[in-house]
């Protein structure tokens, strides 16, 4: 089977790597957002997508459309059976959609129709959601719309981070995709439709929105720091500095919403309930334990944060 796969990020990586390393397929192409300059000195960086297909020795493509007449005969000039969509970054249009043989096959990070859109691996996290999993689906001109071919369902765990839920979910993907491809070459795939008015949609996350309301319940704190996790890393203010709160777990402390009422552990009210500080870093320090943190700070008990 002819493959075009379309990836920008390491979530798109071991589905790439299981496709190269099988027989059945043949990875033709790879087309991935172009370089972007990262970090505070700006360095342009290659996608992850780029490194993995470089070290796989298949051509890679950088176009900065889709939409460009040239760029869409050299994909149908690779002639291929499906054209493999994972964490693209880019809206494929019709003409693009209507090259392969098959079909435009998108694997997305959520259990369809809940959860459509940039972050739904983050925002299953944030939303508390006990179940989720991963999707292929038959790509449409729509968000993803298109009819779901076969799904993957895990639980999150109470204290799984965003990440650490992304790397279990990219590492899944293989498998479901290969299921997929294959049931569209004998012809045993079954397509069914989204319940549009059971769709929801995860926006990109923003940095903004990672500070923490201490006067939300406790269980909503602890969602977001995982949520935030590994990006944008949720924070609240600290003697007038940003005190960024990588992990945290649920405590059965209560008091004023903002107030320490521990510091061993360290631990801060909520709304209702409290949540224990883990791992935190004060801005323009290092990650450290919450407990080493606060030790070489002013602060006793009854402080608000």
């Amino acid at each position: 089977m002819n493959i075009v796969f379309m990836g920008t990020p390491d979530f798109a990586v071991p589905s790439l790597e299981a496709l190269a390393s099988d027989s059945r397929f043949d990875v033709r192409a790879v087309y991935t957002q172009p370089d972007k300059p990262v970090g505070r000195k700006k360095i342009l960086t290659p996608p992850d997508v780029k490194v993995c297909a470089q070290k796989l020795g298949i051509d890679v493509y950088q176009p900065d459309t889709l939409k460009d007449e040239d760029v869409q005969k050299q994909i149908a000039a690779f002639e291929p059976d499906v054209i493999v969509v994972i964490a693209y970054g880019k809206i494929l249009p019709k003409a693009v959609l209507d090259i392969p043989k098959y079909c435009c096959v998108n694997i997305h990070g959520s259990l369809l129709p809940k959860l459509r859109g940039a972050a739904p691996i983050q925002r299953a996290v944030i939303d508390g959601e006990k179940l989720t999993g991963i999707t292929s689906m038959r790509m449409d001109v729509g968000l993803d719309t298109g009819d779901m071919i076969k799904t993957y369902e895990t639980e999150v765990l109470p204290d799984e981070t965003a990440g650490e839920l992304f790397d279990r979910l990219a590492a899944s993907a293989p498998e479901l995709l290969t299921d997929t491809l294959l049931s569209l070459e004998n012809g045993t795939a079954s397509f069914t439709k989204q319940d549009d008015a059971a769709s929801t949609y995860a926006k990109p996350l923003s940095k903004e929105e990672a500070l923490i309301d201490w006067n939300a319940d406790a269980q909503t704190v602890h969602n977001k720091v995982r949520g935030m996790n590994p990006w944008p890393v949720a924070f609240t203010e600290f003697n007038g500095k940003k005190l960024k709160i990588y992990s945290s777990k649920l405590s059965r402390r209560s008091g004023k919403p903002g107030e320490i009422v521990s510091l061993d552990p360290p631990t801060v009210a909520c709304g209702s309930g409290a949540v224990e500080l883990i791992s935190v870093q004060l801005e323009g320090k290092k990650q450290m334990s919450a407990e080493d943190f606060f030790r070489g700070q002013r602060v006793s008990t009854g402080d608000t944060i």
